[in-house]
């Protein structure tokens, strides 16, 4: 029986593991990590800092493997992503058996951004996965990008007895402002889908690269920074090579 672990990292800084992940990680006979391309190669590396500070064991691996890209020819979104997953179980699959055919250990690691939980696929891939190979999940939850977020700016989650729905950039463009929702989490943003909104009414709290050296934050009245966070996400992304952001809009709550 293999035990595979996900693990939670956090936004990429090494002193947001937990005391369980660092545990695991210590463990892991194998660490898969995944390169997302020559312009994202920081987040492989922050991986790679993360295993050299938990890593002891010399019979250890870390191997990284070139992440599939999504085929541009599919039309479809959901078949188009379900198509990616299938080619990245199928690497996780050859790279697991290669490991074992070599003597190589039952305890296989991967690291997480964020938490496995939270609008990652990771644990659908790894469901791929055990159709082919004798798999125990373990997974071990980190601290999400929206607890960073919140820290950061120094606010709480929701307001007092209102609900929160925490959304996609995609579906904000597409849908709009959640019905019933008073805050509102936006992840996976490409960029500036909370320029559709128009509402006078709403606040952002806005932040980037958190929990990093680079971490940017800017909050206000939408209608007063959206064009500062499109032209400062643009600056950053372009300086980086890659960026991961996340923000909070919320509206002011009714009169009793």
């Amino acid at each position: 029986m293999i035990t595979l672990f996900l693990i939670g990292i956090g936004t990429g800084n090494p002193d947001h593991l937990t005391a369980e992940a660092a545990k695991a990680i210590g463990e892991a006979d194998l660490i898969l990590i995944p390169l997302k391309g020559e312009d994202k190669a920081d987040l492989a590396g922050l991986r790679l800092d993360i295993c050299k500070r938990w890593v002891t064991r010399p019979e250890a691996r870390i191997e990284t493997f070139a992440l599939p890209v999504r085929d541009p020819a599919t039309p479809d979104y959901l078949t188009r992503v379900s198509d990616w997953h299938d080619s990245i179980a199928q690497i996780w699959q050859d790279r697991i058996r290669a490991h074992l055919d070599a003597g190589g250990g039952t305890r296989i690691a991967l690291l997480v951004w964020g938490d496995p939980s939270l609008y990652d696929s990771t644990l659908r891939i790894a469901e791929r996965v055990s159709h082919a190979l004798p798999l125990r999940l373990r997974v071990i939850p980190g601290i999400t990008a929206i607890q960073a977020l919140c820290a950061a700016h120094a606010i709480p989650l929701n307001d007092l007895a209102s609900a929160v729905v925490i959304t996609t950039g995609r579906n904000l463009r597409r849908d709009g402002w959640p019905p019933g929702a008073q805050t509102v989490v936006v992840m996976l943003d490409s960029g500036g889908a909370f320029c559709t909104l128009g509402a006078a009414d709403v606040s952002i709290w806005w932040g980037a690269y958190l929990g990093l050296p680079e971490q940017m934050l800017i909050s206000g009245p939408l209608t007063g920074v959206s064009a500062q966070i499109v032209t400062e996400r643009a600056r950053a992304r372009e300086r980086h090579g890659w960026i991961m952001d996340i923000y909070l809009l919320r509206k002011p709550v009714a009169a009793p």
